[in-house]
């Protein structure tokens, strides 16, 4: 029997969708407003959902305690209140778009869990614009 737990996390960050190789025009032009030079920021919604067998021991799929602090380490203490450009590793050469950063999400936690837990990642840029990612 399978069964899902997710945890939901918010976290504020600025970014700027920009591509070097292209010119000022075509950055502009496709990606309008996230291309100001001077950043803008989200209210990011991250909800990460863990999938797998109920462990009969102990009755969790996976202890909510645990992957709250893994969220808190891995997540919110890198990316919250983070121009992601100029602050993270991950995006001085990727664009910080909301696909590259739920991407980049998965992948950092991935590795801190165990491998028969399928990992979900969905994140929120705006109430009406997410992505999700499933590795």
């Amino acid at each position: 029997m399978q069964v899902t737990v997710c945890r939901k996390e918010h976290f504020n960050a600025a970014h700027r969708l920009h591509n070097p190789e292209w010119s000022d025009e075509q950055n502009q032009w496709v990606f309008g407003k996230c291309n100001n030079p001077h950043y803008h920021g989200h209210n990011y919604e991250l909800i990460v959902r863990l999938t797998g067998e109920i462990d009969p021991r102990t009755g969790y799929v996976y202890d909510m305690k645990i992957l709250s602090d893994l969220m808190k380490r891995e997540i919110l203490d890198t990316f919250d209140h983070r121009n992601l450009n100029l602050d993270t590793e991950e995006f001085r050469n990727l664009n910080p778009t909301a696909e590259n950063i739920a991407v980049v999400i998965w992948n950092r936690l991935r590795p801190h869990l165990e491998e028969h837990l399928t990992l979900s990642v969905t994140l929120y840029e705006t109430e009406r614009n997410f992505v999700e990612y499933h590795g």
